[in-house]
């Protein structure tokens, strides 16, 4: 099969809904049934990460056009796939040593408090994605679409930057930073579907 670049830009707009997808599924799982364990979901989340950066890394090669929007999917996605092994191999054993003595109780903190570092970091580009690709769409006629896809994505980078620069004990909610994020993610999936019949 020839990946051709609309093929390619297709399945980063298909990666990125199921993306959008299970990070909704897992929110709704942490909040409704904390006591599930969900390093299966988590373990989906790097596999689809992994694949977005090597086809998002290969469409910006490819790209022509909006190569910004392309360079922050793709930074997103490797970011996304560090946040994801840092949950899967560091939550457990530090939160562990945290219950067993509580001196390691900061230690454990600090870790989590990376982890939604880097979270909020690749919320943030993806975010920029948003805005460079609704900006697109709404130049190409769909202003609808593409004006709720770049003020959203702009919220989400606005959003997660406060919370990167204050921490989530910041003044600034963070489930808005996280939620916004993952509602630009989705609105950008379908202006990436636009922009893959141009390719």
């Amino acid at each position: 099969m020839e990946f051709t670049p609309g093929r390619t830009v297709r399945i980063v707009a298909s990666v990125l809904m199921i993306a959008a997808f299970t990070q909704s599924i897992y929110t709704v799982l942490y909040l409704q049934a904390p006591e599930l364990d969900r390093k299966f979901l988590w373990g989906i989340e790097g596999l689809l990460f992994v694949v977005l950066a090597a086809f998002a890394g290969s469409a910006l090669a490819m790209a022509t056009r909006h190569r910004l929007g392309f360079s922050a999917i793709t930074c997103a996605a490797v970011l996304n796939v560090v946040q994801v092994a840092v949950g899967l191999t560091l939550f457990a054993p530090f939160g562990a040593m945290a219950k067993a003595n509580a001196e390691f109780a900061g230690v454990a903190s600090a870790v989590v408090a990376f982890s939604f570092f880097i979270y909020n970091c690749a919320k943030m580009l993806l975010g920029l994605a948003a805005v460079v690709f609704g900006m697109a769409r709404m130049r190409a006629g769909s202003k609808a679409l593409g004006g709720a896809t770049a003020l959203v994505g702009a919220v989400a980078f606005g959003a997660n930057t406060l919370v990167m620069m204050v921490g989530l004990d910041g003044f600034f909610p963070s489930p808005i930073a996280g939620g916004t994020g993952v509602l630009a993610t989705l609105l950008l999936a379908l202006c990436l579907f636009g922009v893959a019949t141009e390719e």
